[in-house]
């Protein structure tokens, strides 16, 4: 057998393994106990209210900016209340964990200005651990002035790089910032790193026109159309397709070109992308879900909820390596494809087990 037709061979038995054991278990799925009514919250209507179950390890952050006239205030107050109804109620955030800083703060909230936005990022840092998720929204207007792009805060305003320190003495696992706000694009430049998800609502600081693409983003985390592979949850990746293309389709139907053009960008590069599939991001986003999967900490002995998280650290790690398999030999791809995969294996067979009722 020649060694291209070899390497070809090895390709397919290991695509093979990959959907067989996705097949198997799902990403989404939960093989440890999971409640009913929490397996079949999207076939409820996007308005009711289902308890999902709380994860002590997710963290928010909602800013809602400078409006400038009162539409604005109330478009902005709008959002933000629906947005911390979604993670609160529909995607298991606990209240305690929901930060909000707001123009003319209600409930709780906090003044948008820039000393509260470094003091609730530098608070966070004692409350999050190491395995945690920060998740950090911006809704508002933003500015360009063709060197430094900013957030409009109540006073003020910071500059994007000075989130970078901020985003960066948080000890998550993993940081999610969506700027959803005009000009936002050029956050993501000063602001990229590895491990770190980025959505903006522009492609660039040009686009300084007042942007829709909040609201179609936070549509998606509370309709069910929004979960593309049909896992019955939301990852950040499908909530911006679902955004961007509801924005899109928004533009269309009023018959005005489009001044917003949202973009993703999560592999650390600083260059962000409409398009996924060819841009070369997608896959910390593909694997960063809003919800949390109901894990009952041990079954039959075994400690399901590490083994989860070992999980979801290596669908990671094969969502990773399929990006950068275009600069990477076919047989070192093949290599640690194939050593993830047996690990994944491995390790669902252990989650599959501890799922099964345990013998009298």
């Amino acid at each position: 057998m020649s060694q291209g037709r070899g390497n070809k061979t090895i390709r397919f038995v290991v695509e093979l393994i990959l959907v067989s054991l996705l097949t198997l278990v799902p990403c989404g799925d939960v093989l440890a106990v999971e409640k009913p009514h929490v397996a079949r919250r999207f076939s409820q209507t996007a308005h009711q209210t289902t308890n999902a179950p709380i994860d002590p390890g997710k963290h928010a952050v909602i800013i809602s900016g400078a409006s400038g006239d009162e539409a604005y205030a109330k478009q902005f107050d709008e959002w933000s209340r629906s947005l911390r109804r979604a993670l609160t109620e529909r995607l298991g955030f606990d209240t305690k964990q929901v930060r909000v800083l707001s123009e003319k703060p209600v409930e709780g909230a906090s003044p948008a200005t820039a000393e509260e936005v470094r003091k609730t990022l530098e608070g966070l840092r004692s409350d999050v651990k190491q395995g945690d998720s920060v998740l950090i929204f911006f809704i508002g207007h933003g500015t360009f002035d063709g060197n430094q792009a900013k957030f409009n805060l109540v006073g003020p305003d910071l500059p994007a790089h000075a989130y970078r320190g901020l985003l960066d003495a948080l000890p998550a696992r993993r940081v999610v910032l969506m700027n959803m706000a005009s000009a936002s694009g050029e956050f993501i430049k000063p602001l990229a790193a590895k491990g770190r998800v980025i959505v903006t609502a522009t492609r660039s600081g040009e686009e300084r026109n007042a942007t829709r693409f909040a609201e179609h983003f936070i549509a998606a985390l509370q309709n069910p159309e929004a979960d593309a592979d049909q896992n019955k949850r939301i990852s950040v990746l499908e909530a911006f397709q679902y955004g961007a293309k509801l924005t899109a389709e928004a533009y269309k139907s009023a018959g005005r070109l489009a001044t917003e053009h949202a973009l993703l960008e999560d592999n650390g590069d600083g260059v962000g992308h409409p398009n996924t599939e060819t841009g070369g991001d997608g896959a910390l986003a593909r694997v960063t879900y809003f919800d949390s999967p109901l894990i009952t900490p041990r079954v039959n002995g075994i400690e399901t909820a590490k083994l989860i998280t070992e999980r979801t650290r290596l669908e990671e790690e094969v969502e990773q390596l399929k990006n950068r398999k275009a600069g990477m030999q076919a047989d070192e791809y093949d290599a640690e494809l194939e050593k993830i995969l047996i690990d994944l294996a491995k390790l669902s067979r252990v989650i599959r087990g501890a799922a099964k009722p345990a013998s009298n």
